[in-house]
């Protein structure tokens, strides 16, 4: 006897691709939500091991935020919030921003944005823009003077707030650009500390992102959306040295992975008495002392650096193969 065996509708397809399309569909939102979440915790303990490393941010602080509508500056104050809802401290946070009156500048978007935050904001308005147009040269480097102008307002303004500490949104790579900008232009070995006080003298000036990686920023500027303002004074510079230097840096990313986290770790390992600087290290005055030291010379031995690209795991070696 022949069994006769019904084949699908062209319904049933349609409904069975339907189901499968859907069910890719969750399965892809999920990850991508794991992702975010991964990114999320990431950056609230890079934050917040920096601001322990580094006594960033002390019992009853009041933390002046800058914001200037960049993703590093919102992302900055977002990873601020949500920390202080978990320290173990207390501290307040107030978002300050300068309107520099650059033309074309929207006005109500941080407003508006701080304000669905619920964060306390105060909007300090100065026509820097039209200062460094007429004192700058056109086609000349605008950061310097519009820099200098931007932090004396908000040094005071800091301390009209009364400010403990002044927040600013400078992450990894910014410290790694400006450690080479210092050494290719100045001839100096420095970077932008995490902490210090400011040229006046009044203000401790804190980087919380100092351990972030702008990368890292870029994907949580993506995942909240936030209302990113465009800059048209030093943002719309492309032949400025950071930036090419920027693109130095994310160019050995790439082909380099694990260099840049070496060299920031360089950056908190300094030997002073394997470098050149007189003023850091006593060299004229050397004695023997008798005893070995594991950090010595090592003038004499073959050098053995690994490339931070090729990592072995425990238990595996590497066999060299020869052929007859």
């Amino acid at each position: 006897m022949q069994s006769v065996i019904n084949s699908p509708t062209s319904d049933e397809k349609n409904w069975t691709g339907a189901q499968a399309d859907s069910s890719a569909r969750v399965q892809n939102h999920l990850k991508i939500e794991r992702e975010d979440n991964k990114l999320e915790k990431r950056l609230c303990r890079e934050v917040g091991r920096a601001i322990v490393d580094y006594n960033m941010i002390e019992e009853g602080d009041k933390v002046m935020v800058c914001v200037s509508g960049g993703k590093d500056s919102y992302a900055m104050l977002d990873i601020l919030l949500k920390l202080q809802k978990r320290a173990p401290i207390n501290f307040e946070l107030i978002a300050v921003n300068l309107d520099q009156k650059q033309p074309g500048f929207p006005e109500h978007i941080l407003p508006e944005y701080l304000s669905r935050l619920g964060v306390p904001f105060h909007i300090e308005n100065q026509d820097t823009y039209s200062i460094v147009k007429r004192v700058i040269p056109e086609g000349k480097t605008l950061c310097s003077l519009c820099s200098r102008l931007r932090r004396g307002i908000l040094y005071r303004v800091a301390g009209e707030l009364g400010a403990t500490k002044v927040a600013l949104g400078h992450h990894r790579d910014d410290m790694l650009q400006t450690f080479f900008l210092n050494m290719f232009f100045a001839a100096k070995l420095k970077s932008m500390p995490p902490k210090l006080v400011s040229d006046d003298g009044k203000n401790i000036v804190i980087r919380p992102m100092a351990y972030v990686t702008e990368k890292d920023l870029i994907r949580w500027s993506a995942v909240q959306d936030f209302p990113i303002i465009p800059c048209t004074l030093c943002g719309s510079q492309e032949n400025l040295q950071r930036k090419q230097v920027g693109n130095m840096l994310r160019e050995w990313d790439k082909k380099f992975p694990g260099r840049l986290e070496n060299m920031f770790s360089s950056l908190q390992n300094i030997v002073p008495s394997h470098l050149l600087d007189t003023d850091r290290h006593d060299f004229k005055n050397i004695k023997t002392t008798g005893v070995a030291d594991d950090d010595g010379d090592k003038a004499f031995d073959s050098e053995d650096f690994k490339d931070p690209a090729f990592t072995l795991r425990p238990g595996l070696q590497v066999v060299e193969l020869k052929t007859s």
